[in-house]
């Protein structure tokens, strides 16, 4: 298997460190809001990772850390804890924003066929962890305490820009959008590993330390979570491409200054998922979340097939006339499996079964080209053989995929063995929610919709036509 290391800005061979055994990091959410389908895109493609990693053969181990305390608004550690600006909007507890939001997170996972991790681990579970490695880092040279907080000096590492080629002027108040002065820091790229009551009194969460009560900073609480669970040696950490500065150059920093050696050996970065207008956030234009997209009678797993469509590390645009397309696309694969499933299976042919597979695998060794790899599920689909292989083929691929495909088949024979007819009434309503949404009037269209769903019905549409089914 080839992938891009970000490390090293090239293609390797993945080799591990333990032969047939894999220990992989992913970072996790801040759990203050509901994550939106940008933050989504990345843990589709390491999901796709891991459970290719495991259809090959290797046993893998992945833990994921949940950022419930010490994750500020700025990259310059300024600002409101994002966990406590939370609290404040819902006026709830910091404890009881992090359970909803995890618990709303896990379950956009689980409709996006998203597997949980095997290790799972708050940051707040790990505040022991965090102190013991700070106070090894004081104790090494590599941190100091200024202004009450502990800051991890950038000046003793020989390379601290191990992703980017920045420079320190980079960082220059008022160069980087989101970094602000702190006159406690002795250079500009320095970073907290722990903030205490001088910095912010109404932080609602607090824990005794060597420096005075405070609480952790976000960067310390992946390297110690990480290590805890897999160790001083990481096979490959995962994130979207805005964590590689600083949050994982900060991790790198912290965990190598500590350890005495290189951490992590690949590096795994999944692009932005882009708007028209630019990159997909909370705070710019429309919220997009797995429940809008609901709202909008759309399936999660089409969201999965729109991303998998696309090279993780491409920029991927998102707009309804994309998602559209992608639906539409789902629709036809689901029901040209529901055929198969109707047709007569005949024998299962091995050699035209391996051929097919080792097209498949040949994409995802391909630096995991999973747009390679839906081209060989429509390769097995136009293949010269039995239901049989195609099926199997199907089945198998979704192991990692994970599109619920012949789910999907099933579901669509079941409906045509029922015979159900739709009402000329609700026929007449999509066909004119179809014309709304061609002239782009979606004011109307949601009207109709609402109109159909008052009814007793469910409207999904694709730009090639209107599925109409019965609540």
């Amino acid at each position: 298997m080839q992938i891009y290391n970000t490390l090293t800005r090239k293609k390797e061979e993945f080799v591990t460190i333990t032969e047939g055994k894999v220990s992989m990091y992913t970072c996790g959410p801040t759990v203050y809001h509901y994550a939106h389908i940008g933050n989504l895109r990345s843990y589709i493609m390491e999901d796709v990772l891991e459970k290719y990693l495991r259809y090959t053969g290797y046993d893998v181990k992945r833990v994921m850390n949940i950022t419930d305390v010490g994750h500020l608004t700025s990259d310059g550690d300024t600002g409101d804890d994002k966990m406590l600006k939370g609290a404040k909007r819902e006026h709830k507890t910091v404890m009881e924003i992090a359970k909803f939001y995890t618990d709303a997170f896990f379950e956009d996972c689980k409709k996006l066929n998203i597997k949980v991790p095997d290790v799972v681990e708050p940051a707040t579970g790990c505040i022991d962890e965090f102190i013991k490695v700070i106070s090894a880092l004081i104790e090494k040279g590599y941190a100091y305490l200024a202004g009450g907080n502990v800051y991890f000096d950038t000046s003793k590492l020989e390379k601290y820009y191990v992703f980017n080629d920045f420079k320190e002027e980079d960082l220059a108040v008022g160069v980087r959008e989101g970094v602000e002065e702190d006159a406690n820091k002795r250079n500009k790229a320095d970073f907290v590993l722990w903030f205490t009551k001088s910095k912010f009194d109404d932080q609602e969460l607090k824990w005794e330390s060597p420096w005075g009560l405070g609480y952790p900073g976000w960067h310390i609480e992946c390297s110690c979570i990480s290590m805890k669970h897999l160790g001083e040696y990481l096979d490959i950490h995962c994130g979207g491409i805005d964590n590689a500065f600083p949050h994982h150059t900060n991790e790198i920093a912290q965990s190598e200054a500590y350890i005495g050696h290189k951490w992590c050996n690949y590096w795994f970065h999944v692009l932005h998922l882009n708007t028209n207008s630019g990159k997909m956030s909370k705070s710019s234009g429309e919220f997009l979340t797995v429940s809008l997209l609901e709202s909008k009678n759309y399936d999660p797993i089409v969201y999965r097939f729109f991303c998998l469509q696309s090279h993780y590390r491409k920029s991927l645009v998102f707009s309804y006339e994309n998602l559209d397309n992608a639906a539409a696309a789902f629709s036809k694969l689901a029901a040209k499996i529901a055929q198969l499933l109707s047709q007569p299976a005949g024998e299962l042919d091995r050699e035209a079964y391996d051929k097919l597979r080792s097209g498949f695998s040949a994409a995802l060794d391909n630096d995991l080209n999973t747009s390679l790899a839906i081209t060989a599920l429509y390769d097995v689909l136009k293949a010269d053989t039995t239901p049989a292989v195609k099926l199997a083929l199907i089945e198998d691929f979704d192991k990692v995929l994970s599109l619920s495909l012949i789910a999907k088949a099933k579901e669509l024979n079941s409906k045509a063995d029922s015979g159900e007819e739709l009402p000329e009434e609700i026929k007449e309503l999509a066909e004119q929610r179809k014309q709304a949404r061609k002239d782009k009037n979606f004011a109307l269209a949601d009207e109709l919709r609402d109109k159909i769903t008052a009814m007793g019905y469910i409207v999904e549409e694709t730009r090639q036509g209107t599925v109409i089914k019965k609540k």
